[in-house]
């Protein structure tokens, strides 16, 4: 796939995603213990045999840098490349992108050389597994001049997508940007018999929403961005060029998750460590890369672990308790520590013996969580030191959201910030 480039979307400032977000940016978020949400997209490329990718990003990119910097030296792939390409001021405009069309714009010289006839674009916080082969395929043989992946989803999910209407060809004939009322959803609606004539159970799905996975002819994508200062593909891009064009959808039925707010990357994340993971890491055909460590085997010293994911380096002691959780890596747990329902992201270095000797003369709990302390429905961002009998656990005077005594909760779900310190005995109470 040397005349195919793939464009990954960093995304906005992540928002919905604070405080996991306060010190980068969404691609660069923790995954399922040992990932970052980045090695999903770079992993079905490479993959899919695309080894020319450009990375777009703006916000907080220092430490999502550093990890492709580390990670990804796509020699050992076979070639090519992945490139980091960062809004900057230029004189053909402003620095910041203002759009998904607006970013591929800027970087329009990248896709303008020789040899590139398709160019994919993604985004970088999504949680899914593609073979991209299957989606080229799909765009030779309809002729198209645009692809769009398409997921069916139940009338009730539309409202937070975008919809697309089609023909009975998969061709797209109208585009909405998250419908809200029925008589929208009414002018998008697919017959659920057009999935089940595509080999897809419908299972009383009716509506047909993108993945934001675009797959464009590259002359027609610099054209179109070259002449008209559209600035988002799902807003403006498809819906005023489904008439003059002929764009196509792709269709999957696995699994997809957008993980833009902390509800969902909490669910996502407890669902891969469940006993029948619906998104597996562990796949000899399609595997998710990420960065090589050094580190020692995780070891667990009389504790009970039940559906978790535990991840290299950790130190698990005597009578601890892990229950649907995913701990990081370097994670060191007391003993008869409790953590149910939650996720560790671990820390970057341990404590040296130095600093645990310094910690105590100071009253200050070593990283990882101290002795009879008890998590439940927690994220634990990285470099935590959480003191000994520290109870993180809602209560039913606790506000879905609010920011309260150093921690977040955010969808009734309780975030510990990066580098925080609860001292002994702390509790939201």
């Amino acid at each position: 796939m040397k005349k195919m480039v793939c464009i990954i979307l960093g995304g906005g400032k992540g928002t919905r995603l604070f405080p996991l977000t306060e010190f980068r940016s969404k691609p660069a978020v923790p995954l399922g213990g040992k990932f970052r949400l980045i090695d999903i997209p770079i992993s079905n490329c490479i993959n899919s045999g695309i080894n020319q990718i450009y990375l777009l990003t703006q916000f907080n990119s220092v430490s999502l840098h550093r990890h492709i910097r580390q990670t990804y030296a796509l020699d050992r792939f076979g070639g090519g490349f992945v490139e980091i390409l960062a809004a900057q001021q230029t004189n053909d405009g402003e620095a910041w992108y203002q759009g998904t069309a607006d970013a591929v714009r800027k970087q329009l010289r990248y896709l303008e050389q020789p040899g590139i006839e398709h160019v994919l674009v993604v985004s970088g916080d999504q949680i899914y597994r593609m073979n991209y082969q299957q989606m080229l395929r799909t765009h030779i043989d309809s002729r198209a001049d645009a692809t769009i992946a398409a997921l069916p989803v139940h009338r009730e999910a539309a409202s937070a997508l975008g919809i697309m209407r089609i023909d009975e060809t998969g061709r797209v004939q109208g585009f909405l940007e998250k419908p809200k009322t029925d008589e929208e959803l009414d002018l998008v609606r697919t017959n659920p018999s057009w999935f089940d004539s595509q080999g897809i159970p419908s299972k009383g799905r009716e509506c047909l929403a993108s993945m934001g996975i675009y797959l464009f002819n590259r002359d027609w994508l610099v054209e179109v961005l070259s002449k008209n200062n559209y600035q988002d593909f799902g807003k403006e891009v498809f819906p005023l060029s489904i008439r003059a064009r002929r764009v196509q959808c792709h269709l999957f039925d696995g699994y997809w998750e957008d993980v833009g707010t902390i509800r969902n990357f909490y669910d996502a994340n407890l669902a891969i460590a469940s006993s029948s993971p619906p998104f597996n890491f562990a796949d000899e055909e399609a595997p998710v890369y990420s960065r090589a460590r050094h580190l020692p085997s995780t070891r667990v010293e009389g504790a009970t672990i039940s559906n978790s994911l535990i991840s290299d380096g950790c130190v698990i002691n005597k009578g601890a308790v892990i229950e649907n959780s995913v701990i990081g890596l370097r994670c060191h747990i007391g003993q008869n520590v409790t953590i149910r329902n939650s996720i560790l992201m671990g820390a970057d270095l341990y404590d040296s013996d130095v600093q645990r000797v310094a910690n105590a003369r100071a009253g200050r709990p070593n990283l990882g969580v101290g002795a009879d302390s008890i998590l439940d429905g927690v994220i634990a961002d990285k470099n935590c030191a959480i003191g000994r009998k520290v109870r993180i656990q809602s209560h039913s005077g606790l506000e879905a959201n609010c920011d309260v005594k150093g921690v977040y909760v955010r969808d009734g779900i309780i975030v510990v910030p990066k580098d925080c310190m609860l001292p002994d005995g702390w509790s939201l109470k």
